[in-house]
């Protein structure tokens, strides 16, 4: 079985596994998301959906980040940890969006990365999750999987972002790597691999 076979088989399996693919974090719309991933950088998902309902309460779209003072906006998300860096970089980003974008989250990967302290895995998120764009989120939990899975041999996210392209179907793209993440977290930990549990097991070479 090669590269593209064992992709394949993994797609499919991992959808029969973990039927329902979707993001961990809580939102009601592109800002909500474009928000939440930022607060999620080195910081759980669990931790900033405890902390979003009153975050989104208090300054509901980009305008209202866009005027909010900083004391503020780091008073609210504090607890997400880099407080500071992040509530300046959410600041700057509702401006952008408000005073360039018209007060909506653009699509394009090449605009996205414009706004403060978004990269390509929070455009990639935000492309497939709201958009329906192909996408390739390069989570932890996915360069992981890819490498024990023996589809890459890096740890760079973009490496493994652009060598994933060659193997997964652009539909099933973004979804696959949402089953990733719940499939790290339940079995192919970081820690130590539950492979005897795995669904993958009779296709994985095993080779970490």
């Amino acid at each position: 079985m090669n590269k593209l076979e064992r992709a394949k088989e993994a797609v499919k399996r991992l959808k029969a596994e973990y039927p329902d693919a979707m993001c961990s974090l809580d939102y009601t719309d592109p800002f909500e998301l474009l928000v939440s991933v930022r607060l999620a950088a080195q910081c759980t998902d669990a931790r900033v959906n405890l902390v979003t309902p009153e975050l989104f309460k208090s300054l509901p779209d980009a305008a209202a980040f866009a005027k909010a003072p900083v004391e503020q906006v780091e008073q609210l998300i504090k607890t997400c940890g880099l407080y500071k860096t992040k509530a300046r970089d959410l600041i700057a980003i509702g401006k952008m969006i408000t005073e360039q974008y018209g007060g909506k989250v653009p699509e394009e990967m090449d605009e996205l990365l414009k706004l403060p302290g978004v990269g390509r895995k929070t455009a990639n998120l935000v492309r497939g999750d709201i958009f329906g764009k192909p996408a390739i989120v390069t989570d932890t939990h996915f360069i992981r999987f890819c490498n024990r899975m023996g589809f890459v041999a890096t740890r760079d996210p973009y490496k493994v972002e652009m060598e994933m392209q060659k193997w997964l179907p652009p539909e099933e793209s973004n979804n696959f790597c949402h089953r990733t993440v719940l499939h790290g977290r339940a079995v192919c930990t970081a820690r130590k691999a539950n492979c005897e549990a795995c669904c993958l097991k009779e296709i994985c070479p095993k080779k970490i």
